[in-house]
């Protein structure tokens, strides 16, 4: 008789009950910090629902409740569960039940907007990874009218910084105005935009985060968040 017992992928049970990725497992187990049933374990490994699972001598197991959250991030607060330096953190904003999920990436300190929060390691990937091209949307101020010239080098061709070209799509919020823009962009790198701008001699003064993937803020207030779901 075919041994009909179901088994899962361990990388996957370890993101699923960390809220992790499935890379983030595949290093603990790499590492060796990884045991079923009191043995190593090789990455590709599959277990059943009745193994004894450990990670760094800890037993692991149960079921698990994802939550994903959306919240609004006002400007001054940095998105690491530490505080840095005197900049709070978002974490001081979020009730204790939430305070272990994750940021799905983030945003820098003076950027506001929407961040998504998760302990589903899966749906975190997927969301930031650069291969499942998930479409950011910010708006933008900057210190003086945008030359339509470098508008065009940067919808066009792109502007090349010390990680590699930046290029994103432009829109101008007004008729009437060059400081102000929409920007729609499906990468991520730390502070690209503001490094982008400022390669061309701009300050980004205001930036802030309304859309990420199908997930926009709509009306949330600074400072707020409300329960999503896995889109």
């Amino acid at each position: 008789m075919a041994n009909t017992t179901e088994s899962t992928r361990l990388n996957k049970y370890l993101a699923l009950q960390l809220g992790i990725s499935r890379r983030e497992a595949d290093e603990y187990i790499e590492r060796g910090q990884v045991t079923v049933n009191d043995k190593a374990v090789e990455l590709g490994a599959q277990i059943t629902k009745d193994a004894v699972v450990t990670v760094k001598g800890n037993i692991i197991g149960g079921h698990v409740v994802h939550a994903y959250l959306l919240f609004n991030k006002p400007a001054g607060y940095v998105c690491s569960r530490k505080q840095q330096g005197d900049a709070p953190t978002i974490y001081d904003l979020i009730p204790s039940e939430y305070k272990s999920l994750k940021t799905v990436g983030r945003l820098d300190k003076d950027s506001s907007g929407l961040i998504i929060l998760t302990n589903d390691g899966d749906f975190a990937f997927h969301m930031t990874h650069p291969k499942f091209y998930k479409v950011k949307v910010y708006g933008v101020h900057l210190d003086r009218d945008l030359a339509p010239l470098h508008q065009q080098m940067i919808s066009d061709h792109g502007i090349t910084l010390d990680d590699g070209p930046s290029k994103f799509e432009l829109e101008r919020v007004s008729d009437d105005r060059r400081d102000m823009w929409r920007i729609r962009m499906s990468e991520g790198r730390n502070r690209q935009i503001r490094r982008t701008f400022s390669a061309i001699g701009y300050t980004v003064t205001a930036l802030h985060r309304t859309d990420f993937g199908p997930y926009t803020l709509g009306d949330l207030e600074p400072g707020k968040y409300r329960i999503t779901n896995k889109r």
